[in-house]
């Protein structure tokens, strides 16, 4: 095949990058952004939370190494923010060293998700959930906030449309 493919690829090669944005470097397909998925502290919550949802959705994590729901939730999470594409963020909290943010927002029994967006937390749930709701969850806060990822919404509609599992 020649070099000039206009898709880019070439010796029949399928497309093993994917551009989350605009400007940002292709990743590998599968991957997220670095900073998509983190853990903040008391001292990191305003930057971490607080300005980051000024720009994009924020999903924040309370959890503790003790919870054994925890353990089941906040892996699924992770892959749910990371099939999202970049719509939401996701931020853990440890409560154990950090028990003062969870305290200040009422927070009384982990697993706890609280996201936030423009500042304020707008939504969240409690206890270990299923995948599919946690899917629900990240489209309602995630997609139409005119940030929304169109490429990852096109996709899932694409997937639902062949009666595909998109996860």
């Amino acid at each position: 095949m020649s070099d000039n493919n206009p898709f880019g690829n070439s010796g029949g090669q399928y497309a093993t990058t994917v551009q989350y944005g605009g400007g940002e470097p292709k990743l590998p397909l599968g991957e997220a952004p670095a900073d998509l998925i983190k853990d903040t502290t008391t001292a990191g919550f305003a930057a971490d939370v607080i300005q980051e949802s000024r720009r994009q959705p924020v999903l924040v994590d309370f959890w503790a190494p003790w919870c054994g729901p925890c353990k089941q939730l906040t892996p699924q999470l992770e892959k749910a923010v990371k099939a999202a594409g970049g719509t939401v963020k996701l931020v853990k909290m440890n409560i154990d060293d950090h028990p003062s943010i969870a305290g200040q927002l009422g927070i009384q029994s982990i697993p706890a998700v609280i996201a936030f967006k423009n500042g304020q937390p707008v939504d969240g749930f409690m206890g270990a959930v299923p995948e599919s709701q946690i899917a629900e969850f990240i489209k309602k806060v995630g997609g139409k906030n005119g940030a929304g990822n169109q490429v990852g919404e096109a996709l899932a509609a694409a997937a639902e449309a062949r009666g595909a599992v998109w996860m």
